[in-house]
């Protein structure tokens, strides 16, 4: 791969500094408010206030702050519109991605990653969380730089104009007692000592970096022995990093769990200290009582992944439940089935009406914090998803006279009307990243063919 680059958001060349947006309107934490002007200096809004545009760069429709992609794979991109095909579950979906993941090295993965993000971007993801765990070569060995993958996946983020939670995730088993075999060779470090000291080593190489934040994963239940999981959370506690793992996503997992420890996956990582403030659960579909229990108390992170549970047939989970328990919800494409956080944001309310037969489970702006606020608050950006001074300048405005959202008004036209289509502009850190709907790399559509191409 290619020399990787050091410089972060904050403070690069070529930082628009100062400058004055005029939204037509703008969600602010006190509402949606008419005529706001959005002063920006390097990376942080400087001030915020209302009057007429004067000289301000105008942003019509509605701005709202920069999304969270809290849970992505970047590499599953690669199989939309073609794992949708015949039938099947979640298990014969992952003989297909395993097939795409042996293809993958630090140079093919940067361009796929970097046209990805770019996507992400387009429909207004300022930061993602990706939960990454292909880190060696084909055959298992480490590349003479053993996280040269997740160098290509910082360099694709920065080059995409997003911020990155790179969740360096420990993989250790085929599933509960069960070796690894083939691809998932490429997926582990031996042991939790092993992946800690490749992580440690990740980690020190963005210290200070304040675009990219080191995080842990623990993959899963199947993936990762109860008596290795402390040394992940150990590294999350160590380095105040955020720790992300998938929890209970496929009865067939939970079956497992019970049987091999006689807990539930939650009641696994709670024994194993796991959860916690820091701490998100992924999926979180199947949720006995108990675990509800457990996840609000210790104040977990549950990111739901709509359009991947219902793609996969996981089922609908029950974030209304957790969320009156005391977790907090964000949200994640996940398998990228679906790139658009606004999709995800609606199908959270309207499959609970599908499970419960009853409307009005989430108002609007708590669905839209679950994608802002909460979710960078999740993967380790406590300063970003809202539109106040001294955050990061992520605006994303948003078309409210297209033929999908005419007429809509409020945050409701964005949650229940919009889709990605609809981001005309997106400013990440300070940076123009969209204009027009257009990404400043070019046309993504060509630069996702042209990566994927390469890997059939």
């Amino acid at each position: 791969m290619g020399e990787r680059s050091a410089v972060p958001f904050e403070g690069v060349a070529g930082a628009e500094t100062p400058r004055v947006y005029w939204c037509e309107q703008a969600w602010l934490p006190d509402g949606v408010t008419d005529g706001v002007l959005i002063e920006i200096e390097g990376a942080r809004i400087a001030h915020i206030g209302q009057g007429p545009p004067g000289s301000a760069e105008r942003l019509a429709g509605l701005t709202i702050p920069g999304l969270a992609n809290a849970h992505s794979h970047a590499f599953h991109r690669a199989l939309r519109g073609s794992a949708q095909e015949g039938k099947g579950d979640f298990w014969t979906w992952r003989e297909r991605m395993y097939t795409v993941a042996a293809k993958l090295d630090p140079d093919s993965y940067l361009r796929l990653a970097r046209a990805v993000y770019a996507e992400m971007a387009l429909a207004g993801v300022t930061c993602v969380g990706e939960f990454h765990y292909l880190h060696h070569a084909a055959d298992g060995h480490p590349y003479d730089d053993p996280n040269a993958m997740g160098h290509a996946l910082i360099q694709a983020a920065r080059d995409a104009g997003l911020r990155i939670a790179l969740l360096d995730t420990c993989y250790l088993s085929g599933g509960i007692g069960v070796p690894l075999d083939g691809t998932q060779l490429r997926f582990t470090d031996g042991d939790a000592e092993g992946w800690d000291a490749r992580a440690e080593e990740l980690a020190a190489a963005y210290e200070g970096q304040p675009d990219v934040e080191i995080g842990a994963a623990v993959h899963s239940v199947r993936a990762v022995p109860p008596e290795q999981m402390p040394v992940v959370a150990e590294f999350s506690h160590r380095n105040a990093a955020p720790l992300h793992v998938h929890v209970s996503e496929q009865r067939a997992e939970n079956t497992a769990c019970v049987e091999t420890y006689a807990a539930t996956p939650v009641q696994v990582l709670h024994e194993r200290g796991v959860l916690g403030p820091r701490s998100t659960a992924v999926h979180a579909t199947h949720l006995a009582d108990v675990d509800i229990e457990l996840l609000g108390q210790s104040g977990s992170y549950i990111c739901m992944c709509p359009t991947t549970e219902r793609d996969l047939a996981d089922g609908v989970g029950p974030a209304r439940a957790a969320a009156d328990r005391g977790a907090s919800i964000t949200l994640g494409s996940d398998s990228h089935a679906v790139i658009d956080l606004f999709e995800e944001a609606r199908a959270v309310e309207l499959d609970e009406r599908l499970a419960s037969h009853q409307r009005g489970h989430w108002r609007a702006d708590e669905l839209l914090a679950a994608a802002t606020v909460t979710g960078h608050t999740s993967l380790g950006f406590p300063g970003a998803g809202l539109l106040v001074p001294g955050a990061w300048a992520d605006l994303v405005s948003v078309r409210l006279d297209s033929v999908r959202t005419a007429g809509a008004r409020g945050l409701e036209a964005v949650v229940y009307a919009a889709t990605a289509a609809d981001v005309h502009t997106v400013v990440s850190g300070g940076r123009r990243v969209v204009t027009d709907g257009r990404h400043r790399l070019g046309d993504v559509g060509a630069m996702l063919a042209e990566a994927i191409g390469a890997l059939r």
